[in-house]
């Protein structure tokens, strides 16, 4: 179904070869327009969720590609980080992070198989998880200070409050499925 909603998210997936481009260009100011490109697809990911809901514009396309471009920009983000940071204190939220994304998105992908995808619909600490992990991903891309702030030492301590966000997300989303895990176990 070819919605606003659906094309935000279509939109979100067609700026990640775009911010890699970009975070990789050899200019002065990439990682400003990097960070704006960021900040876009981030923005279109809660705005695209909001008009769905607000229009009544829900689908199964759109239950399908939002979840999609919301992972897809930000593996990818955390991995160029990572590329251009390759330090432990990165690298270790990084992979509870990707590590998370692929937990649930299975959990979902199972649970719905049984008929029981509202068993892990998303919950208010995912959205919490989200908007940490977009801020942390912007600051980290933008690396540099700005206004005398330590944007990039910024965008860690906020990572690592995502990660750990990430972390007790996870363990609702099994905790909320266990009861099915175990009588399909």
């Amino acid at each position: 179904m070819l919605n606003l909603p659906n094309i935000l998210s279509c939109l979100r997936i067609i700026l990640v070869p775009v911010l890699v481009l970009f975070y990789f260009l050899p200019m002065p100011s990439v990682s400003c327009w990097a960070a704006l490109i960021f900040i876009i697809a981030a923005a279109t990911d809660w705005l695209d969720g909001y008009l769905a809901r607000k229009w009544n514009q829900t689908s199964a396309f759109g239950a399908f590609i939002d979840p999609v471009a919301d992972k897809l920009i930000v593996v990818v983000a955390l991995i160029m980080v990572l590329f251009k940071s390759p330090v432990w204190y990165i690298l270790i939220p990084v992979i509870f992070i990707i590590s998370r994304e692929l937990i649930i998105s299975a959990l979902r992908e199972w649970m719905a198989e049984l008929g029981q995808r509202n068993a892990v619909k998303v919950s208010q600490m995912g959205k919490w998880k989200t908007t940490f992990q977009m801020l942390a991903i912007a600051c980290l891309i933008y690396y540099k200070p700005l206004f005398g702030l330590p944007v990039f030492e910024i965008g860690v301590a906020l990572l690592y409050v995502a990660t750990w966000l990430t972390l007790q997300s996870m363990f609702y989303y099994l905790q909320a499925a266990w009861p099915l895990m175990k009588k399909e176990g």
